[in-house]
């Protein structure tokens, strides 16, 4: 008995669809780390982005306040910031502020509050450099 040649062209072997997968398998090992690395490069910029902006907006609030901010939630409250961001870390609790100890204008008599932010996070950049000396 023989078989017609539309018999035999019926579907895939599964030899066919072995290599495909193979190949599929491939291109996804290239594609992955790719991602996963811009996805890390973003999470650094918005951390850059987000600390230029809660110190920039910390040395205005005591210029114009002529008292540094007690916490973050204080540039909030005053309107300086919707709402604090999250750190890299991805909560909002982890930020680590530096205490104020001198005096940023000759009209400003209190130093008790914050100066400065950093990251709370113990991990490490893409640079080598820990989060938290950022």
């Amino acid at each position: 008995m023989k078989r017609s040649a539309a018999g035999r062209n019926r579907g895939f072997t599964l030899i066919e669809i072995m290599v495909v997968i193979s190949i599929i398998l491939i291109l996804l090992s290239v594609a992955m780390p790719i991602y996963s690395h811009s996805l890390t490069r973003q999470r650094e910029q918005n951390l850059r982005q987000n600390l230029a902006t809660l110190n920039r907006v910390i040395v205005q609030y005591t210029l114009d306040k002529q008292k540094p901010p007690k916490s973050l939630e204080d540039l909030v409250q005053a309107k300086y910031i919707k709402n604090v961001p999250d750190d890299i870390t991805g909560r909002v609790d982890t930020w680590q502020t530096e205490p104020a100890d001198a005096i940023m204008s000759l009209e400003q008599t209190d130093t008790d509050g914050i100066i400065g932010v950093h990251s709370g996070s113990n991990q490490i950049g893409s640079d080598g450099t820990a989060y938290s000396s950022w």
